[in-house]
């Protein structure tokens, strides 16, 4: 398809996730809250775990960095929608949107693949104890760590250079609070064919390759914990995973259908809903999620507010 003499636009306009002007001042504060909430619950659990010698296990150093890509993907995101919540015009440059469309891929794959390599970690401590520690040592979880960067690398460059090809001349308008590969193709006044393929190939590539992985190791891990006799001895083994599994349900079923559902169920709203579950709420939640649940970390927190305060 040809331009003709369309004019290619220089940004676009976001959708704001409310169009009520006088809406607008309250959404601000829940969303300027729940930014500082989630950089704060993410700051004080990376700082705890570097704190305490005893949470140095692989199973925390996973968890530093899952806190890590959380402060990162919601910074991508929450900023821009306090901007235009209290903007009149919501607005963001094309160069922008390009490059928050590439931070956003990033930081989900990689933390898709950091939930991945989590579970294999939980499998490794449950259903082979005695070989843990040589299992899960500190050469493969670096390994791990930086094998989820290299991939949600790749696939962010596999998605944003076919993009970068594209001519966009109207309408500026992008049904989404956020720029997302989705949104921007809908946009797009060239042929996005090639594009939809590569998106889609590569997504399900990805998804098939983390998602064994974790369904696996579940099912290993709870076909360990059921061998298990006592229910003290069953339930001390699951509640060392219930965390992880509750964040891997959450992410995985939001973002999912977020980019696989049939076009048939498609709904701005819908997508809006869904896009802050994955990318607002849920890196909100995780702090919550691992803290409430886990003895250690409570234990850590609560020792270095008693030093605090002694001193």
């Amino acid at each position: 398809m040809t331009m003709g003499n369309e004019t290619a636009i220089s940004y676009f306009v976001l959708s704001s996730v409310s169009s009520d002007p006088q809406l607008q001042p309250f959404l601000f504060v829940v969303f300027l809250l729940i930014y500082l909430l989630t950089v704060l619950g993410n700051g004080v659990i990376m700082v705890v775990i570097r704190a305490d010698i005893r949470l140095h296990t692989p199973m925390y150093f996973f968890l530093f960095h899952l806190s890590l890509l959380d402060i990162c993907y919601s910074s991508i995101i929450v900023p821009k929608i306090l901007q235009n919540l209290m903007a009149e015009k919501k607005i963001i440059s094309l160069h922008d949107c390009l490059a928050q469309m590439t931070l956003i891929i990033l930081v989900a794959i990689t933390e898709l693949f950091m939930l991945s390599a989590m579970a294999y970690d939980r499998y490794a401590a449950i259903c082979d104890p005695l070989h843990y520690v040589g299992t899960i040592n500190k050469q493969v979880r670096i390994r791990l760590v930086g094998g989820a960067w290299l991939i949600g690398t790749i696939y962010a460059l596999t998605n944003t250079f076919p993009v970068l090809h594209l001519h966009f001349c109207g309408p500026k308008e992008l049904n989404h609070f956020s720029c997302e590969v989705p949104s921007l193709l809908e946009r797009s006044c060239t042929d996005t064919s090639i594009n939809s393929m590569i998106f889609l190939v590569s997504t399900m590539f990805v998804f098939l390759t983390s998602f064994p992985i974790t369904l696996v190791s579940y099912i290993c891990i709870i076909s360990a914990i059921l061998r298990i006799r006592s229910a003290e001895g069953r339930w001390k083994a699951f509640s060392t995973c219930s965390s992880h599994l509750t964040v891997v349900v959450l992410y995985y079923g939001s973002g999912l259908f977020r980019y696989l559902r049939p076009k048939s169920i498609s709904s701005v709203v819908l997508d809006t809903f869904v896009s802050m579950q994955y990318g607002i709420i849920t890196p909100m939640l995780n702090p919550l999620i691992y803290s409430l649940r886990n003895k250690d970390v409570k234990a850590a927190l609560g020792n270095i507010l008693g030093k605090t305060q002694s001193t």
